[in-house]
């Protein structure tokens, strides 16, 4: 993370036990993205006050008199770290009834897959619900079990379509279409920046909760312009009329801007995913989730770290460093991951080092990466025979074409009639 100067609210306020997780959680991922992000002493970071810094300063005024909902997480906090749930339920005027929990929960301690289970928010006394994988009449009778007229959706995506967090939104938003329930997104930045819309658009056929609807993998969206899109385009298929949505944009964010080139501090929002470098090169490598190979969850560098029990790794970096990709290196790496593929035993891989993230293609780097894997690899890669890998690219096309003799420009610039499209289609629903 980059080295930002002190952020200090104007009066010292005690630690709430969400503000000091969130400190600790910003501190672990701070060292790490300072060279690839701002060069210390260098430049200023973007001053960008978030929807919620909006609403607070405007003393709630949009959400007073409602019985409020909301999704969070323990990236929902504001400027000095302090969660959204605290502030709502301290504020004068403001009636916040429910918390809902998406994949990971709304603490964050549930590994990639997995939620927490209902509870008791301690420091609240709001129940606080699990809706990762609700949808339809499930979802809609758990809003309604709430007793809430506005559902408030407030987390950190990192611009990939199938990080989950944004089909949580999709899914309330249809389920208060439904119920006549008002839906506000209180808007944050995509973290690796609102430009380069790319990849293949997903096959309606390939619908999950990794990929509801025709999105491009890496979308170059923030969340409430996402919600716009949805909502115009997708959400009366699925509700038959649109949500009564708001959406509180930001104020001093730039399509240009990477989370750490701005004076917001990063709090991890999922487990495996500690800085900015890790959200830019996931696009690409979270492709490795739909193979035999680790991508090294639990260790030191989640997402930039793949391997397996075995794997050549000597061939696989050379072959990788002579290809010359834009932007990266690569670096023969032993390591054991401690979740997921190969738990808990040694793997020969390697890691990727971004060098210089304005010209790295997180897309191209990834395919380029699965070709060599299938040379090298002397055991089938596919899990689930491919299925898992289709579903996470959307389609049963890119599989078939990485085994041919296609060379990995030529398949991403095959690409580029969905990129146009969409560039179009996101048009009118952008905000920056």
């Amino acid at each position: 993370m980059p080295h930002y100067p002190s952020a200090r609210p104007a009066r010292r306020t005690p630690l709430s036990r969400r503000t000091f997780m969130g400190l600790c959680a910003g501190t672990a991922a701070t060292s790490w993205t300072t060279a690839s992000g701002l060069a210390a002493g260098c430049l200023s970071p973007a001053k960008v006050r978030t929807g919620y810094d909006i609403l607070e300063a405007d003393h709630y005024q949009a959400v007073k008199g409602r019985k409020l909902g909301l999704i969070a997480n323990p990236t929902s906090v504001d400027r000095h770290l302090r969660h959204i749930a605290d502030r709502l339920h301290a504020a004068p005027g403001v009636n916040l009834k429910a918390i809902f929990g998406p994949e990971h929960g709304f603490r964050g301690s549930a590994q990639a897959g997995h939620s927490e289970t209902k509870s008791i928010d301690p420091r609240t006394g709001i129940p606080v619900y699990d809706m990762y994988t609700l949808s339809g009449p499930k979802l809609d009778a758990l809003l309604k079990s709430a007793d809430i007229d506005l559902l408030v959706f407030d987390i950190q995506d990192i611009g990939a379509r199938f990080y989950t967090y944004i089909w949580s939104m999709f899914d309330a938003l249809a389920a208060c279409a439904r119920c006549g329930i008002a839906f506000m997104v209180l808007d944050r930045p995509n973290p690796i920046t609102g430009l380069h819309p790319s990849g293949p658009t997903l096959d309606p056929a390939f619908s999950s909760f990794v990929g509801r609807v025709p999105l491009l993998l890496r979308h170059g969206m923030t969340v409430g312009e996402l919600a716009r899109l949805f909502n115009s385009q997708f959400v009366p298929q699925q509700a038959g009329r649109p949500a009564q949505l708001s959406i509180i944009p930001m104020t001093g964010w730039r399509r240009d801007l990477y989370l750490d080139e701005t004076d917001l501090v990063w709090v991890p929002p999922s487990p495996n995913m500690p800085d900015v470098t890790t959200a830019l090169a996931y696009p690409g490598t979270c492709l490795f989730e739909g193979t035999t190979l680790s991508v090294g969850r639990g260790t030191a560098s989640p997402f930039l770290t793949l391997g397996a029990p075995g794997l050549d790794a000597t061939r696989w970096v050379d072959s990788l460093n002579t290809a010359n990709l834009p932007g990266c290196l690569f670096r023969e790496h032993w390591f054991t991951p401690t979740a997921d593929v190969a738990k808990d035993q040694l793997c020969h891989g390697l890691q990727l080092a971004i060098t210089d993230r304005k010209s790295f293609d997180p897309l191209l780097t990834g395919v380029t990466l699965l070709q060599s894997a299938l040379k090298i690899s002397n055991r089938p890669i596919w899990r689930k025979c491919g299925a898992t890998f289709d579903i996470l690219t959307g389609s049963s096309t890119l599989r078939p074409q990485l085994s041919r003799s296609l060379s990995a420009a030529e398949i991403t610039a095959g690409w580029q009639p969905d990129e146009a499209a969409f560039a179009q289609q996101r048009r009118p629903f952008l905000l920056y």
